[in-house]
């Protein structure tokens, strides 16, 4: 740390002791250890949006992108203040999926197939009784609020990386026998889970707006053709290589990793997941991780008694995570001292009562 960064880290810590408990400093794993390192608290996505929840801080900073600010508003009370040190931090596969579009496939589904709207009968909590077919939609949580609002609005759910296959059980006993979930807009995530639920790779088709898209009568997931582009990144031949040199070694990806990477890896699963798995392996194991590698290096370091990389050495940051700079984090805390609200992010009310029947589907789903 050089001393323009020094001296930027001091003022944060000074400023963090002059607020107190009126600030709360959320940091997701995937960002540099500069933020870290002041972060109150650490996590995934959902994880931190619920810890926003139970705090009683007045502001709450979340160093992480977009769609994850919206879910902490969305859940916290109207006089706490959700603050992203960066807007331009987004999410490149949210970005991937919006309300147009995805409102447009919807009604181009509803209209070339049996399928129904759950919502025809009055009642978006509806399960298909006999003769009925459903077309339910599922949003991972990297999306925006307006797409969960829409997923709530049509008897649909939200889901993570760790709960997908419960979430997608509760969505095909809803969408009846015959009925189909349209999946967005991680294809991977929807795609790796359905295999693992014993889905067949033909019965699941992709989705990508403004093309022909013909789905067949015994589709069971429409997949939507977003991506991450960090885990897209990770191959099967990097897992070949490292095996190679390390025959004992261990590989595990997250599930927005290709499923030709997921099939070939040890194991599979959401950040908090890898996090444990390499937590429960014995000293001296040589472990490959496929996920962002600001996290791998944190990994590494934690473990000294292990061998730890990332499959892709040449992997860079996510681009987006990397916009939240210590400059920007000084910055929102010496305006929320001066009495102003930075960068506050604010999700309407409309959207957030539908944003919340989905996430509230998935509570009980999960809990």
């Amino acid at each position: 740390m050089d001393d323009d960064e020094k001296a930027i880290a001091d003022r944060i810590s000074e400023l963090k002791i002059e607020l107190g408990d009126d600030l709360l400093i959320l940091g997701h794993h995937y960002q540099r250890d500069q933020i870290v390192m002041h972060a109150d608290l650490l996590g995934d996505s959902f994880l931190l949006s619920e810890m926003a929840a139970a705090s009683k801080a007045k502001n709450i900073v979340f160093c992480g992108v977009h769609f994850m600010a919206e879910s902490a508003d969305i859940l916290t009370e109207d006089d706490q203040i959700i603050i992203l040190p960066n807007l331009r931090a987004g999410c490149s596969m949210a970005d991937m999926a919006v309300l147009p579009d995805v409102e447009q496939a919807w009604q181009e589904i509803l209209e070339s197939s049996e399928l129904s709207d759950p919502i025809y009968r009055d009642d978006t909590d509806a399960v298909a009784e006999e003769g009925e077919s459903f077309l339910v939609p599922v949003t991972y949580m990297n999306s925006s609020a307006d797409l969960k609002a829409f997923v709530g609005r049509h008897g649909g759910v939200v889901c993570t990386s760790t709960n997908a296959q419960g979430v997608l059980e509760w969505a095909f006993e809803r969408a009846g026998k015959n009925g189909a979930v349209l999946f967005f807009p991680d294809q991977h995530l929807g795609r790796n889970t359905g295999l693992k639920m014993g889905i067949p790779a033909d019965q699941m088709s992709i989705w990508t707006p403004g093309e022909e898209n013909p789905v067949a009568s015994d589709t069971r997931i429409i997949l939507w053709h977003g991506y991450c582009s960090v885990h897209k990144r990770f191959t099967v031949a990097q897992i070949e290589e490292f095996r190679q040199r390390n025959p004992q070694g261990l590989v595990v990806v997250h599930p927005e990793c290709t499923q030709e990477v997921v099939a070939a890896a040890d194991a599979n699963g959401s950040t908090e997941f890898i996090r444990n798995y390499v937590a429960e392996q014995p000293s001296g194991t040589k472990v490959a991780i496929g996920t962002e590698i600001n996290m791998v290096a944190r990994l590494n370091n934690e473990h000294s008694n292990m061998e730890i990389e990332c499959l892709d050495d040449n992997v860079c940051p996510c681009s987006t995570m990397y916009m939240i700079h210590p400059v920007y984090l000084l910055d929102v805390l010496e305006r929320i001292i001066a009495g102003e609200e930075p960068n506050r992010i604010i999700v309407p009310d409309d959207i957030q009562a539908g944003s919340l029947l989905a996430l509230n589907r998935m509570l009980a789903i999960t809990r």
